[in-house]
C-alpha cells in the first residue's frame, strides 16, 4: 500500500471522527428541536413547520448555486497545484455570487409565501415569511463552511453549522416555551438562532481566513459558476428526491398528515449519518488524489472507507427497521406510533440503507468532474419520484409518499455506481465488505424472530431499544472477525483511532490481526 494512500486514510479517519461528532450533534439537536415543536404544537402546526423547513432548504440550496461543493473542490484542487491567486479568487467569487443570489431568493420567498400557503394547505402564511428571512443567513453558514472544508478544515463546519446554530435553536425555543409563547413565536426563535450563528461565523471567518482580506486574486467567477451551475440544478433535484414527498403530501392531503409523515422522515435521515460524515472530508482528499492521477489509491480509499461506514451503519438500520414503533414513541410520543407511520419508517429506512451501501458515489462523480452525469442521474430520480408521488399519494397517502422516495433513491444510486465503475472501476463491493453484512443480517434476523415469540416489540421501552442497538453493534463486530473480513488498512485506521481517543488498543489490534 502506498504512502500516499496511508496518509489519505489517516486524514479521513481524523476528519471523519470530528465530522461524525458534528453530524451526530447536529442530528441530535435538530431532533430535540423537532420534538420540542411537535410536542408543543398540534400535528397541523408541526406539518406547517415541516413544509416551511423544506421550502427554506430549497431556497438556501438555490442561493448557494452549487458553490458549497464546487468551491470546496476548486480550493483543494488549486491548493494541490500551489496556485494561491486562484484559491483567493475562488474565495471571493463564492462569497459574492452566493450572497447576491440569497437576497434574490429571500425576496422571491417573501413574495410567494401566500401562494405557497394556499397550495400546501398552510393556514398561516406568516410562518413561511418568517422562514424566508432566514435564507441569506443560512447561505452565509453553508458557504463559509465549504470554504474551510477546501482547506481540509472540518472543525469550523462542526462548531458553527452543526453545533452552534442548533444549540441556539434549542435554547431559544425552550426559552420561548418557558415564557409561554405560542407556535408563531417558536418560529421566530427558530430563525433567530440562524441569524446570530451566521453573524458570529462571519466574524470568525474574516479573522481566520487571511486570504479573504488579501489582494492579488485571479477572477474566477465564470469558471467557478460554469462548474457549479450543474451542481445548482443537481442540488435542487436532490431536494426533490429527498423532500418532494413532504410538499406533495401538503398539496394532496393536509398539514396534519404532513406532521405525521415527518415523524418517520427525519428518523430515516439518521441512517446515512456515517456516510455524510465521511463525505465532508472525502471530497478534498479525493480531489487531491485525482489531481495527481492516483486512481488506484482512489479505488482503495473508496472501498476501505465505505466498508467502515457501512459496518457502523448496518446495526443502526436494523434497530430502526425492526423496532419502528418503539423508536417513534421514544422520539415523538404515542400519537405518532400509528401502524401506517411505522410502515412509512420501514420503507424510508430501506431506501436510505441502499443509499449508504453504495458509498459516496455522487461526490466521486463531482471529484471526477462529471457534474453533468450527476445532474442527469438526479433528474431521472426527481422525475421518477414526482411521477410516482402523483400516482400513489392520492390513494395511499403517507405510504404512497414513502414508496417513491425509496425507489428513486435506489435508482439514482444504481446509476451513479455504474458510472464510476465504468470510468475507473471504483466500487466498494469486495468480499471483506459483503461477508460481514450478510452474516450479521442473518444472525440478527434469527434473533428477531425468536424475540417476537416472547413479547410484543412494538411496546418496548427506550432502554431496551438502546440495549438492542449495542447488541447489534457487537454482532456486527463479531461478524467481521468471524468471517475474517479484515484488511491491513483496518489496522492502520485502528491506530489512528487509538491516537485520537488516547486509549491503548494493542489488545484489540492483536485480536484483529489473528482474524486476518
Amino acid at each position: 500500500m502506498s504512502e500516499i494512500l496511508n496518509e489519505s486514510l489517516k486524514k479521513a479517519a481524523k476528519g471523519t471522527a470530528l465530522a461524525f461528532v458534528g453530524m451526530f450533534m447536529f442530528m441530535l439537536l435538530e431532533f430535540i428541536t423537532r420534538i420540542l415543536i411537535a410536542r408543543n404544537a398540534t400535528q397541523s402546526e408541526y406539518g406547517t413547520f415541516s413544509i416551511g423547513f423544506v421550502l427554506l432548504n430549497f431556497f438556501v440550496l438555490l442561493s448557494c448555486l452549487g458553490l458549497q461543493v464546487g468551491a470546496t473542490r476548486y480550493i483543494a484542487y488549486f491548493r494541490g497545484r500551489e496556485d494561491y491567486r486562484k484559491v483567493r479568487g475562488i474565495l471571493f467569487s463564492a462569497v459574492q455570487l452566493s450572497f447576491s443570489a440569497s437576497i434574490v431568493c429571500c425576496v422571491l420567498f417573501l413574495l410567494f409565501a401566500d401562494y405557497f400557503a394556499l397550495v400546501f394547505h398552510v393556514q398561516e402564511s406568516s410562518v413561511l415569511k418568517i422562514f424566508a428571512l432566514a435564507v441569506p443567513f443560512s447561505v452565509i453558514i453553508e458557504i463559509l463552511a465549504s470554504l474551510f472544508l477546501g482547506f481540509d478544515r472540518v472543525q469550523e463546519k462542526v462548531y458553527f453549522r452543526d453545533i452552534l446554530v442548533n444549540v441556539l435553536k434549542v435554547v431559544f425555543i425552550v426559552s420561548a416555551l418557558i415564557l409561554g409563547y405560542a407556535f408563531l413565536e417558536l418560529m421566530y426563535a427558530y430563525v433567530l438562532s440562524t441569524v446570530i450563528a451566521s453573524l458570529l461565523f462571519l466574524v470568525y471567518a474574516l479573522k481566520k481566513l487571511p486570504l479573504l482580506r488579501g489582494a492579488g486574486a485571479d477572477p474566477m467567477q465564470k469558471e467557478l459558476l460554469l462548474f457549479s451551475l450543474p451542481l445548482l440544478i443537481q442540488n435542487a433535484l436532490t431536494i426533490l428526491i429527498f423532500q418532494i414527498d413532504t410538499l406533495m403530501l401538503g398539496y394532496f392531503k393536509t398539514a396534519g398528515i404532513v406532521g405525521l409523515y415527518n415523524a418517520a422522515h427525519p428518523i430515516s435521515q439518521l441512517i446515512p449519518l456515517f456516510l455524510f460524515s465521511l463525505v465532508l472530508i472525502y471530497v478534498p482528499l479525493t480531489a487531491r488524489l485525482y489531481a495527481q492521477n492516483l486512481i488506484d489509491e482512489m479505488r482503495r480509499n473508496y472501498a476501505i472507507l465505505t466498508k467502515w461506514i457501512n459496518s457502523a451503519t448496518f446495526p443502526l438500520f436494523l434497530v430502526i427497521f425492526l423496532f419502528p414503533e418503539a423508536v417513534l414513541n421514544a422520539l415523538f410520543g404515542s400519537s405518532y406510533t400509528q401502524a401506517s407511520v411505522a410502515l412509512v419508517l420501514r420503507i424510508l429506512a430501506l431506501g436510505m440503507l441502499f443509499h449508504v451501501l453504495t458509498g459516496p458515489n455522487a461526490v466521486t462523480l463531482i471529484v471526477l468532474g462529471k457534474t453533468k452525469l450527476n445532474l442527469i442521474d438526479n433528474l431521472v430520480g426527481a422525475l421518477l419520484n414526482l411521477a410516482l408521488n402523483l400516482l400513489l399519494i392520492p390513494p395511499l397517502g403517507m405510504i404512497g409518499a414513502a414508496i417513491p422516495s425509496a425507489i428513486s433513491l435506489i435508482v439514482v444510486n444504481v446509476l451513479k455506481s455504474i458510472q464510476i465503475f465504468m470510468m475507473h472501476e471504483i466500487h466498494p463491493f469486495t468480499a471483506n465488505y459483503v461477508k460481514p453484512l450478510v452474516a450479521s443480517g442473518v444472525l440478527i434476523s434469527l434473533f428477531y424472530v425468536l424475540l417476537k415469540g416472547f413479547f410484543d416489540t412494538t411496546t418496548m421501552s427506550i432502554g431496551l431499544v438502546i440495549a438492542f442497538s449495542c447488541f447489534f453493534l457487537i454482532v456486527q463486530g463479531m461478524s467481521i472477525l468471524i468471517t475474517k473480513s479484515i484488511d491491513q488498512e483496518d489496522i492502520m485506521l485502528l491506530g489512528e483511532l487509538e491516537k485520537m481517543a488516547g486509549i491503548n488498543m494493542d489488545r484489540i489490534k492483536g485480536i484483529v490481526k489473528k482474524f486476518m
